[in-house]
């Protein structure tokens, strides 16, 4: 198992807790969904699970050991996050961000030489984005930069891709290009991934797992097709959804949507 989550508990100081005895684990070539309404503590749930937050009490295991006892080296190796949040500070060209990515891999004072420049033109054109190369980062479409952001997390060779809500703002087509990625990288590639969002049909179509959190502090947890059925969803955001099934070019498809509240 290469990342798992024993009891973990997280409050922030002065609030009530927001996870409560989460218990998970994360397994090569398997994608987990985790959902639930806005607010509810999904981000914070990734922080604490990678180490970014630390438990108010349980623990997060990396191959087994405590991440509280590991350097930051040590777990960055192992796992990469894109977090939702893609405002940058200075200007980056497509392939100066894939090769950020090599940074863990680096000593401290160690530039990009001309290996990382290969690796990340390498990179830029098994994801299919040579042509973002040298287009600067924030001049880039919403799907262009996400899929230069999971270039550069594949770069660092993680055995563990975590992303937060990385489809959300996007146009159907890019959700469909992150998502087709997401279930390559996992179901062909050996992968495990993680992604937070707030579309239940999105995680129907590629996860395996599904995550649940409800406004109670509660949570659901397992199989996709066994979490995300119409009753659930309800109590989880609070809304009425129907759970529709239609066939296409020989594909079962499952779309989920919210009809009252």
């Amino acid at each position: 198992m290469i990342l798992e989550v024993q009891n973990g508990c997280f409050g922030y100081p002065r609030q009530e807790k927001i996870l409560n005895h989460i218990n998970l684990g994360l397994s090569e070539g398997r994608i987990l969904a985790i959902l639930g309404p806005n607010g509810i503590g999904k981000t914070t749930l990734l922080k604490c699970m990678t180490g970014l937050l630390k438990w108010t009490s349980g623990r997060s295991l990396l191959y087994g050991e405590d991440i509280a006892g590991l350097r930051p080296k040590q777990i960055w190796q192992q796992l990469s996050y894109i977090p939702q949040s893609h405002t940058f500070a200075f200007s980056f060209t497509g392939l100066e961000m894939v090769m950020l990515g090599r940074s863990s891999h680096m000593g401290s004072f160690e530039q990009p030489g001309a290996k990382e420049i290969a690796m990340a033109e390498e990179m830029m054109e098994r994801v299919g984005i040579t042509h973002l190369a040298y287009k600067d980062c924030n001049r880039m479409s919403g799907g262009e930069l996400q899929m230069v952001l999971i270039a550069r997390a594949l770069i660092n060779e993680p055995k563990l891709i975590i992303l937060d809500e990385p489809e959300t703002g996007l146009d159907f087509h890019n959700q469909i290009l992150v998502l087709n990625m997401i279930e390559r990288l996992a179901h062909t590639e050996g992968l495990c991934a993680v992604m937070n969002t707030h579309y239940p049909t999105n995680a129907l179509s590629i996860s395996d797992d599904a995550f649940m959190l409800n406004g109670n502090g509660e949570f659901i947890y397992g199989a996709t097709k066994d979490i995300l059925n119409e009753e659930n969803i309800s109590r989880s955001f609070n809304v009425n959804v129907a759970v529709n099934e239609f066939d296409y070019k020989g594909r079962t498809i499952k779309t989920i949507v919210p009809v009252s509240i």
